[in-house]
């Protein structure tokens, strides 16, 4: 039977990936490491990413990097509620997934990185106030896909909410106001609330 591992630490991106691996109750080995123990450049390392980056998985000989296409890999291969259940609900769940790591993950992490995760040396305030103006439009754009359902799919929490939502979370941890956008907010609310949510961050 494949095996599956999942490199890198909660604090990192690799918390999206752990958090889908418990939503599906999927059985993984967690290899816990960030970016300053130096693990991500060893050669062992390299050969699962290249790039030296995290998170990384390798389910059986298959290694794979990208966070959203992990989730979006796993889910697709588990199945259940959370996976797509046809073409159409696959193309919607590459459309968010894509969507939010164009539009919104650089901006939401200039933000995050000048409100708390800089020494306070190094924050520029201006470039989070420039990230929050920027970021008017994708969560307008999500806000209104959301104005008649409770998830981006419908009923039911999928693959695509939790990418999307891992995402958007940021912008809470980094607390840009939200209040223009009441439908985001309580999607967001209710998909950071699920228990798995704080557990995958080593909670």
């Amino acid at each position: 039977m494949r095996k599956l591992i999942i490199h890198g630490a909660h604090n990192t991106r690799t918390s999206r990936v752990i958090w889908l691996a418990l939503e599906l109750g999927l059985d993984f080995e967690h290899k816990n490491f960030h970016y300053s123990t130096g693990g991500t450049q060893t050669p062992e390392f390299l050969v699962i990413n290249p790039n030296g980056t995290l998170p990384a998985i390798q389910d059986g000989d298959l290694c794979l990097f990208e966070s959203l296409a992990i989730n979006l890999y796993l889910a697709n291969k588990h199945g259940g509620d959370l996976s797509p259940k046809d073409t159409d609900e696959m193309g919607l769940a590459m459309q968010w997934s894509f969507w939010v790591a164009t539009e919104g993950e650089i901006t939401a992490l200039d933000a995050l990185r000048n409100r708390l995760l800089l020494p306070e040396g190094e924050r520029d305030e201006a470039v989070a106030v420039t990230a929050e103006a920027k970021l008017s439009k994708p969560l307008s754009v999500l806000n209104g896909a959301l104005a008649e359902r409770e998830y981006l799919m419908g009923g039911r929490f999928t693959v695509a909410d939790l990418n999307v939502s891992a995402v958007v979370g940021w912008t809470k941890i980094a607390k840009l106001d939200l209040s223009a956008w009441p439908n985001l907010t309580t999607w967001l609310d209710r998909c950071l609330g699920r228990p798995l949510f704080v557990k995958a961050r080593g909670g």
